[in-house]
């Protein structure tokens, strides 16, 4: 296995400070994936692995043919996007371009088809629609195919599946696959949430791991392709200066939407426990100005919710009555009635705890029938079962503790930052 890592460039960080002087500021309101200059809020401390791998000159990349997998997150500590950055590399040629669930530009809730990007001229090979592998026709002639994509930090969200089965293909055709590191938005040491269970993998569950698992995507894809005997050929490309307590709002990094509803740092850390909601027939709010930060159906009295939430003195999190109108999801385009949700105290909320408090809640309220689906995304019939039984969320929670300790214990291993 290897890794990349290099000494800070000192010409890298005098441009960033001057750059930072001019006062340009990198919303994600203002954000345009295919810009050439707008400006990050980042002092320069941290750098993700593709500035790494430019202050490296693109040793590694040199005189190889590369395909790389990417949406509108992969971008430079200037703004450039991976994409261009690549394309313009000294003796490296880019010659096809791969994207994930919700396309290039991160911004599609359907099935996308493959497309031509306008500033290169080259092909983006869809991931999500008549195929979600890479074929032989689509990495001929390609020696090094590099991921570069932000992840959520959550097992559910498909682009972890789309780098392993990236990382399959890449085995499976005899090419070298790379990973440019970006931090886990949920910081590195939180774990927790049921495991999926071994018989219900999935492209929306990969790896028998918890919910929240707190590891980068590098560490990730080691771990898959040592666990999970991928044996790939396998490089990682590490950051510089991110540390396992660094959330995202801590990074200095602009918050780019990896997809169309994960629109804030605050709505990433609800998302885990609220998004399993919906196969419960309850909206989560896509569509709206705040998604995962509000729920809500027709029927629901918000106040009542609202109340008998705020009672059970759930660690981290209040709640009050909410009424909006979701365009997407369940009950999409309807009145809903529900309650906001704010994380008041990040230290000790817990996204799945607060989850299962409120699907609870909403059975004893009779906002929704007790009625258990498959819940996909929980992806642990054990804590179905317990659900079904009525036990209390706190003792849920409590009883994943051997199997979050297992999963601790193994990824030891492949963590690549303190």
């Amino acid at each position: 296995m290897f890794r990349f890592r290099s000494q800070s460039s000192l010409v890298a960080l005098i441009t960033v400070s001057l750059l930072a002087l001019c006062g340009s500021a990198w919303s994600v309101a203002g954000y345009r994936p295919n810009s050439q200059s707008p400006l990050p809020s980042n002092p320069g401390r941290l750098r993700v692995g593709i500035d790494v791998l430019e202050e490296q000159n693109f040793a590694s990349l040199r005189g190889k043919n590369v395909g790389l997998v990417t949406n509108q997150t992969g971008v430079d500590l200037l703004g450039r996007r991976t994409i261009d950055v690549l394309a313009s590399a000294p003796n490296v040629k880019l010659i096809a371009l791969f994207s994930p669930e919700h396309g290039i530009g991160a911004s599609a809730n359907t099935s996308v088809a493959d497309s031509t990007d306008p500033a290169t001229g080259l092909r983006i090979y869809s991931l999500y629609g008549a195929t979600r592998r890479p074929t032989d026709e689509m990495l001929r002639n390609i020696d090094v195919l590099v991921f570069d994509i932000q992840d959520a930090g959550v097992r559910f969200y498909t682009y972890i599946t789309t780098m392993a089965y990236c990382m399959e293909a890449a085995k499976q055709f005899g090419i070298s696959f790379m990973v440019l590191d970006r931090p886990n938005p949920l910081g590195g040491e939180v774990i927790e949430g049921p495991t999926l269970d071994a018989d219900r993998t999935s492209f929306t569950g990969y790896f028998p791991m918890p919910v929240r698992y707190a590891m980068t995507i590098g560490e990730l894809a080691q771990m898959f392709n040592f666990v999970n005997k991928v044996n790939a050929d396998l490089h990682v490309v590490p950051m510089e200066g991110w540390r396992r307590s660094d959330t995202y709002d801590e990074t200095g990094l602009p918050w780019i939407p990896p997809s169309p509803n994960l629109r804030s740092v605050s709505a990433a850390f609800i998302y885990p426990g609220v998004e399993v909601l919906q196969e419960m027939g309850v909206s989560v709010g896509r569509g709206t100005m705040t998604p995962f930060e509000i729920i809500g159906t027709p029927s629901i009295d918000g106040k009542k919710l609202a109340t008998a939430l705020n009672r059970r003195g759930i660690p981290g999190v209040k709640f009050a009555p909410a009424t909006f109108t979701p365009t997407d999801g369940p009950h999409a385009s309807e009145i809903c009635h529900g309650v906001s949700i704010k994380v008041t105290d990040r230290t000790s909320f817990r996204s799945m705890r607060n989850g299962l408090e409120i699907l609870e809640t909403l059975i004893a309220l009779h906002s929704v029938p007790p009625v258990f689906g498959p819940m996909t995304l929980l992806g642990s019939q054990s804590t179905v079962d317990r659900l079904k039984r009525g036990d209390a969320p706190a003792n849920i929670v409590a009883g994943w503790s051997s199997d979050l300790d297992k999963f601790r214990a193994m990824r030891e291993k492949y963590l690549l930052y303190h």
